[in-house]
């Protein structure tokens, strides 16, 4: 449920691009991030900063999108937000006595402090490689970049909506725009489906991870202060992260 809730603003994103193109498919993740806060607050009293930090930078490249018309930059926010949360993880890895994994996880699962250094700096790297992997299909995967440069370079146009090329364009500008678009589309896929599936795989691996430490834990190696491990492992692996 939690899991569904973090990904509520890229499936409206997704649902709003299909129908209408990416400006009007910003616009819905804007709304859709300020709702998605807005009910954190009314449901627990509180926003957790990940949800925050999350619709700043969408206010921030989602608005950039809109402004200068050019879909490059609400394109690069998957990527700030994952290199955001890398080093966020980072940090505690490097300072500090408990990692941040374990600061959202500990009341769930009581592992030894090694295990949870291990599962931080997973996670560092998941998020790395997740930002990297976003700005692959950005630029080399969808092949966007070079598709809307080429057009620019074709028309001289820097505001295009590749969403009408066909009242825009004849001729080639009207092929290199559907172009365009298309790379455009398979990068909005590898946003929802791609980045979805990725997270999903991570989690299910960590489960798997924590439960073969649960099971082989002695008590007498966990941190003082922690108590007995918890009966479900998975409890607080779901969502918090995105």
């Amino acid at each position: 449920m939690k899991l569904l809730i973090d990904f509520f603003p890229i499936i409206l994103f997704f649902i709003a691009y299909k129908l209408s193109g990416i400006y009007v498919a910003t616009i819905t993740a804007i709304i859709a991030a300020l709702a998605q806060v807005a009910w954190l607050r009314w449901r627990h009293g509180s926003v957790e900063k990940m949800p925050l930090i999350t619709l700043a930078l969408i206010l921030v490249f989602g608005g950039l999108t809109l402004l200068l018309r050019d879909p490059i930059f609400v394109m690069w926010k998957p990527t700030i937000v994952n290199w955001l949360f890398a080093g966020a993880f980072l940090g505690t890895s490097l300072v500090g006595k408990r990692p941040l994994v374990e600061r959202m996880m500990g009341q769930a699962v009581s592992l030894p402090a090694p295990i949870w250094r291990r599962l931080n700096w997973a996670w560092v790297l998941f998020f790395l490689i997740s930002g990297l992997a976003n700005l692959f299909v950005v630029y080399i995967g969808s092949g966007f970049y070079a598709a809307e440069q080429a057009l620019i370079a074709a028309t001289a146009i820097t505001a295009i909506d590749l969403n009408s090329c066909a009242d825009q364009f004849i001729g080639q500008p009207l092929l290199l725009c559907e172009t365009a678009h298309e790379s455009e589309a398979v990068w909005v896929n590898f946003k929802l489906f791609g980045m979805m599936g990725l997270t999903i795989l991570f989690v299910i691996g960590q489960a798997f991870y924590l439960a073969r430490h649960f099971q082989d834990a002695d008590p007498a190696d966990l941190d003082p202060g922690q108590s007995e491990p918890a009966q479900d492992p998975l409890a607080a692996t779901s969502g918090d992260i995105r």
